[in-house]
């Protein structure tokens, strides 16, 4: 992934190695260009905000879809994947242990506010090693102060760790417009639906229905940052109509999918 950091080489530089309890950089891809990164960990957490596009980031336990003016926190340590298809652009920042005391335990998105944005504009613009004292250290202070503050969205979707889940959750990923009963899934998965029923709610706090919803949303999200129109989505989704999708979207989300992307790339 192409890096922005106009005060230092576009050289990737790994963040644990830099000795300075914020890292930030900005990152840009193309329409023609898909990036995948392979599981992994920093010492460091990290904080990535998105401004155009679309972010799909696996943690452990979960799938988080990251759109336009959102982030996804991922505390240190803690074992991740990224993927990103078509344009994207946005910010990175990665936040020294010592420091991340106040903010979440665990992986999470997070609305950005403008005040946050601009911060870590500014701070991806300072030199990796940026003189520390001053006005560069009030300026770690205020995006700790708002990354703190920030209010945590429900774009996550929780990932069975049973292989036999995690089975038919993929398939279900992979081809999200087939409305197969529970009892066809159970059988795929050679489990009784009573079985897997309770194995769904056990591994993921969700009943099967309410797991499958939320994957229609995170996957409508991915999609619409993306340029999809409503109607494709409907139809990728498995509706048979606009109007039952538009409502499933509503209920979950408090708000229309036209309104919640146009909220998104307000200003």
């Amino acid at each position: 992934m192409p890096v922005l950091n106009p005060a230092d080489v576009t050289e990737w530089v790994e963040p644990d190695d830099v000795p300075r309890p914020i890292v930030a950089f900005g990152a840009a891809m193309t329409d023609e260009e898909d990036f995948e990164l392979d599981p992994h960990r920093h010492r460091k957490g990290q904080i990535l905000l998105v401004l155009r596009g679309a972010i799909s980031c696996e943690v452990e336990g979960g799938l988080w879809i990251v759109p336009p003016r959102s982030a996804i926190w991922i505390p240190g340590g803690a074992l991740h994947s990224f993927r990103i298809t078509g344009a994207l652009e946005g910010y990175c920042a990665f936040v020294d242990p010592a420091l991340s005391g106040a903010l979440p335990k665990s992986s999470c998105a997070v609305a950005v506010t403008p005040l946050l944005r601009e911060l870590l504009a500014r701070a991806a613009h300072l030199s990796y090693l940026y003189e520390e004292g001053g006005a560069n250290s009030r300026l770690v202070s205020v995006i700790l102060d708002e990354l703190a503050a920030a209010r945590v969205e429900d774009l996550h979707l929780p990932m069975p760790s049973d292989s036999r889940l995690r089975r038919i959750m993929d398939a279900m990923i992979a081809a999200p417009s087939d409305r197969g009963s529970v009892a066809s899934w159970a059988k795929c998965a050679g489990l009784s639906e009573r079985t897997m029923l309770r194995i769904v709610h056990r591994e993921t706090g969700m009943s099967f229905g309410q797991w499958r919803r939320q994957l229609g949303v995170v996957l409508a999200i991915k999609w619409l940052a993306g340029g999809a129109t409503i109607q494709q989505v409907a139809a990728d989704l498995g509706y048979e109509s606009v109007p039952s999708f538009v409502t499933m979207f509503r209920k979950t989300l408090g708000t229309s999918p036209a309104r919640y992307m146009a909220e998104r790339h307000a200003g």
